[in-house]
């Protein structure tokens, strides 16, 4: 039996099992494993590939660190914007890996380039980008490619966040190739320089390090913040102005859900990230709207807006209240479709005391808790109010304009 024919065979089989019974001959058995897995993998994580019959995978984290096909498709979509479709010559991937990324982004182009410094990641990319479409992609290693030999449409860049000991590391002089030192040269020589982050980077930080930055895409999958994509303007594209004339930079705050659906919320505003002034809801209002039947609703800013920092600057887009300067919740008596974020309709708001949780509790044996602004974590807070997780009603234990720690009951309207 051939390898490619047991693969087949047994790729929706348990990997765990597979490795404890006996290959036939002529089969290599740890190759083959690391096939299925990886196959299984990208049924989720790569669906695009999964569909494509031969392609190899690398061992499990080379699978777990990769990019998904839906950030993938987002950052093509940028590209797709910031060049212009006469102006793409030719790009590059200084830091190719699985090559998940440049697949997305190199069929925009007329020449494409992935270098990658690891032999195997080169080998895999040789066999797979004919199978996906691109047969003339130039594989090359760091030491076979010179920048300064050309000028490119597009670089992209998604440094090493590994030390040496394969520990994660976050800042940009921690990762390899540490940006900071790279990026005088690398913006000589192109339009755009696209490079992703680590979604736990500071923001504004990485602002003070970084030249020539236009945008900031906040990227989310599902509610989870999964990386931070900066766009950087090169020599090639910017026209000759003095650095403090140039344009501040624009933060893109976007959620990709289950069914690939974009919620975008550009806000642009100074260098250090745009800020609004939020007016905080009174609680003694919002008690009274409450008690008296108003519909009252609550909304959560996604991921992407927290991470962002730019959640103060949502009441100068919507009609919504916060609750209190550090609660990162907002209120209003409108139900607004396009909010970033998650809403909920408020059913009670009541304090900590035996009355108050009586109240808002009553006889629930499970409900969904979130902490916001709030003296207390929410395995403490579980154990207090005696609630497994699940169900139908959220509790929003929080802070409220005049300091009150408060509990917010809700449904999903």
């Amino acid at each position: 039996m051939t390898n490619e024919a047991y693969i087949l065979q047994h790729r929706d089989e348990d990997v765990h099992r597979l490795a404890l019974s006996k290959a036939p001959d002529g089969v290599d058995r740890q190759w083959c494993l690391q096939q299925i897995e990886g196959w299984q993998t990208a049924r989720h994580k790569l669906p695009l590939w999964a569909a494509t019959e031969g392609l190899w995978y690398p061992p499990r984290l080379g699978m777990e660190q990769c990019s998904s096909q839906q950030t993938a498709e987002y950052k093509r979509r940028v590209a797709e914007r910031l060049v212009a479709a006469g102006r793409r010559t030719a790009m590059a991937d200084l830091t190719g890996g699985l090559g998940i990324d440049f697949a997305a982004l190199a069929p925009l182009f007329h020449r494409r380039t992935y270098v990658e410094v690891q032999p195997h990641l080169q080998e895999l990319a040789r066999h797979n980008l004919p199978l996906l479409g691109l047969p003339d992609a130039n594989v090359l290693s760091p030491t076979d490619f010179r920048l300064e030999a050309d000028h490119y449409a597009l670089l992209y860049l998604d440094p090493s966040r590994r030390d040496s000991a394969g520990r994660k590391t976050v800042r940009i002089e921690d990762c390899t190739p540490n940006l900071a030192e790279w990026q005088e040269g690398l913006l000589a020589h192109c339009q755009w320089l696209m490079v992703k982050f680590s979604p736990m980077l500071d923001i504004r930080e990485a602002l003070r390090q970084l030249q020539g930055v236009r945008e900031v895409h906040v990227v989310g999958v599902r509610g989870e913040c999964k990386e931070l994509l900066f766009a950087m303007q090169g020599r090639e594209c910017a026209a000759p102005s003095d650095a403090d004339e140039a344009p501040a930079p624009v933060v893109h705050c976007v959620n990709l859900d289950t069914d690939d659906d974009l919620l975008t919320t550009p806000l642009a505003g100074p260098q250090s990230i745009p800020t609004g002034q939020a007016m905080e809801t009174d609680v003694e209002q919002l008690t009274a709207d409450v008690a008296s039947g108003q519909t009252v609703y609550l909304y959560e800013p996604n991921a992407s807006v927290l991470k962002a920092g730019v959640q103060d600057a949502l009441p100068s887009r919507y009609p919504v209240q916060k609750l209190h300067p550090m609660s990162h919740l907002f209120v209003s008596n409108s139900l607004l479709l396009g909010f970033p974020g998650r809403c909920f309709r408020i059913e009670a708001v009541g304090d900590f005391s035996k009355q108050g949780l009586r109240h808002l509790v009553g006889d629930l044996r499970q409900a969904n808790l979130t902490v916001r602004n709030f003296p207390s974590d929410v395995a403490t807070l579980r154990r207090r109010l005696r609630l497994a997780e699940g169900g139908d009603v959220y509790f929003f234990a929080t802070t409220l304009s005049k300091g009150q720690h408060s509990l917010i009951r809700c449904k999903k309207p």
